[in-house]
């Protein structure tokens, strides 16, 4: 029967007969469960009612349900069961309904935000620079955004500064051992010369990654501000940091994958950590980016609309000062001069 559920399921074009086909063998393929002693369903029942102690308000997603034996069990002791057909249903059901309560969760962190963003910009005042240190996603979501603040707002490449565990060769390809040592992430933010006018923020989903830790903790012992971006309330990290921002997503779609819900929740933040603060350093006119580096066609056409808006000039005397000066700031500040 496998062949030839198969050879149907591959080369059948009609989605009504290949319902028909499916229920035609549905009955056969349950018997033959039964007749191979299958128990896992009564086995579930037993362990979702009375070892777990499930509440019967509580929704369980059957994935892969074949002909739905388990959800027929779990109904059987009260418990209900997200029905999902099809990838449509799963992104919109399952997927999307949790990504829309992630904005709130990052609203509820607003004030530890303001915290930390306030510590930022007195460093980078000083002259000091931003670091975010931390591994596989977190890692690279920083690496992410220290990239982006150059283009977006003009500032040297050594102002906000991305470390990944395993180097820039993790951004690509997954090394997962590399957050185990607990001595190489503070390695490598002395590569950097990290001082007392810096700020480290160490981000990890589960706040017990022990590259993060080992680096945030000397970091604190040699008095330089730290603080964290983490998704686990009580964590170790948001204890060891000195500004904490944690943001309890809750549990993910696929149990672990922290690349779904906290990852979305901490790009969000960092998002707000380097606009806020490069706003309030002076990198943003209005909603303008004033400081933007002109590198590409797209960014030197919104550059001279801005110069044009600004003084009230053509395109051609737009174009010739940023030609000129290389800067929508010093074009706009020269010629008033």
């Amino acid at each position: 029967m496998g062949k030839k559920w198969l050879d149907i399921v591959y080369n059948e074009k009609s989605s009504i007969k290949l319902k028909q086909h499916y229920k035609s063998w549905a009955n056969d393929y349950d018997q033959d469960l039964i007749d191979w002693g299958y128990a896992y369903p009564s086995q579930l029942k037993k362990i979702m009612s009375q070892d777990i102690k499930l509440k019967k308000s509580s929704k369980i997603l059957d994935a892969g349900c074949g002909t739905g034996l388990v959800g027929i069990e779990l109904k059987k002791c009260g418990l209900s069961r997200q029905k999902v057909r099809g990838i449509k249903d799963l992104a919109r059901k399952i997927i999307n309904k949790e990504d829309q309560s992630v904005a709130n969760n990052v609203k509820d962190a607003i004030p530890q935000i303001d915290k930390l963003v306030k510590k930022i910009v007195k460093q980078l005042n000083k002259n000091g620079r931003l670091f975010y240190i931390g591994s596989g996603t977190s890692g690279r979501l920083g690496v992410v955004d220290a990239s982006e603040c150059p283009p977006t707002f003009g500032v040297d490449y050594d102002v906000v500064i991305g470390i990944i565990a395993g180097g820039d060769k993790a951004i690509k390809k997954s090394i997962e051992n590399a957050e185990d040592d607990f001595f190489q992430g503070w390695k490598d933010l002395k590569k950097y010369n990290v001082n007392k006018n810096d700020f480290v923020i160490g981000i990890a989903a589960s706040g017990t990654t022990p590259y993060v830790l080992g680096a945030i903790e000397q970091c604190n012992s040699n008095e330089i501000p730290t603080g964290c971006i983490t998704c686990n309330p009580g964590s170790p990290l948001s204890k060891l940091s000195k500004f904490p921002i944690v943001v309890n997503v809750g549990p993910e779609v696929v149990t672990g994958s922290s690349r779904m819900k906290a990852g979305t929740a901490q790009k969000m933040v960092l998002n707000m950590i380097s606009t806020t603060s490069m706003i309030m350093i002076g990198k943003v006119e209005g909603n303008k980016m004033i400081d933007m580096q002109l590198t590409n066609d797209k960014l030197s056409k919104r550059a001279t609309k801005m110069v044009m808006t600004r003084l009230g000039v053509d395109e051609a005397k737009a174009k010739d000062l940023l030609t000129r000066h290389k800067s929508v700031r010093l074009a706009i500040n020269t010629d008033k001069i």
